[in-house]
């Protein structure tokens, strides 16, 4: 295997530079989510829609860029709606996901018990996007998390690692990720194929009981390669490829994650099973 510096640069190389294209430069503080609309703490679940919805960004992401589209998409759909920041490194101001992944499932479960205690609910919802579709998986079976998590969404998750496959010819396109991968970035480290983060994590089964787990993923995803090793295995998993939904679908893994109507149609079909709708190419407007 390639030394884990040579390995993780493409993918710091893809993230940095969807990361920067989609910082508004009204963000210079990522944290600084909305106030009422998503992130409202003071919102209240609906009988429609009981649990709150905790959204997880991805490596590279933050609590405000990566939800632009969805967040707004589900409060429009009745949800209370959060997101937060994890993995920050000193000095790396915007671009999070980087620290170890256990770290960053406690600063997880931390904010998942806010959620719980300003909302009243009794158990929230996660979607993930990339290592947020990932990591929860851990707060779910080493920190206690099923017992306050209802579902879990991974769109494009990384769920047994990146081989990372043909994404180095990427990385002379982005001046300065290779500089900053040359710093400790541990939660890069932990998403590589084999790495121990993973094997504990996957070690005895995918999943845990009382969760419903959902993965979102596309053919086309250049980053968690192969793309059938998002999929996880275990008795209450759904296994959704975007192009069995709608074939002109093209999105890749940032795409799928950022703005993909077919994905967000999936979402809400997954946190309201009830009254989930086909997903098709001519129905996601609706």
């Amino acid at each position: 295997m390639l030394p884990v510096k040579r390995a993780l640069r493409p993918l710091a190389a893809l993230l940095l530079a969807a990361a920067v294209a989609t910082v508004p430069a009204a963000a210079a503080h990522a944290s600084d989510a909305p106030s009422r609309g998503w992130n409202d703490f003071t919102c209240k679940p609906s009988a429609a829609h009981p649990r709150p919805v905790v959204l997880v960004h991805g490596t590279f992401g933050n609590s405000v860029d990566n939800w632009l589209a969805l967040a707004p998409y589900l409060e429009d759909r009745g949800y209370c709606v959060y997101s937060f920041d994890y993995g920050q490194l000193p000095g790396v101001p915007v671009f999070h996901g980087l620290g170890p992944i256990d770290k960053s499932a406690e600063q997880l479960s931390a904010f998942v018990d806010k959620v719980l205690a300003a909302t009243g609910a009794a158990k929230a919802d996660l979607v993930g996007h990339s290592q947020g579709g990932m990591m929860p998986r851990y707060y779910l079976k080493f920190l206690g998390g099923a017992a306050k998590v209802n579902a879990l969404v991974g769109i494009a998750p990384d769920n047994h690692g990146t081989t990372l496959d043909g994404l180095a010819a990427l990385l002379p396109y982005f001046p300065g990720a290779s500089d900053l991968l040359d710093a400790a970035t541990p939660g890069l480290a932990d998403q590589v194929v084999g790495s121990a983060f993973l094997t504990r994590l996957n070690a005895g089964g995918d999943t845990v009981p009382g969760v419903h787990y959902t993965v979102l993923a596309t053919r086309y995803d250049e980053v968690v390669t192969p793309w059938r090793s998002q999929y996880l295995s275990g008795p209450d998993v759904r296994n959704v490829l975007l192009q069995d939904l709608c074939p002109a679908d093209l999105s890749e893994h940032l795409a799928i994650g950022l703005y993909d109507r077919i994905a967000y149609h999936e979402v809400a079909n997954a946190l309201d099973p009830a009254h989930a709708t086909p997903t098709t190419c001519a129905s996601v407007f609706s």
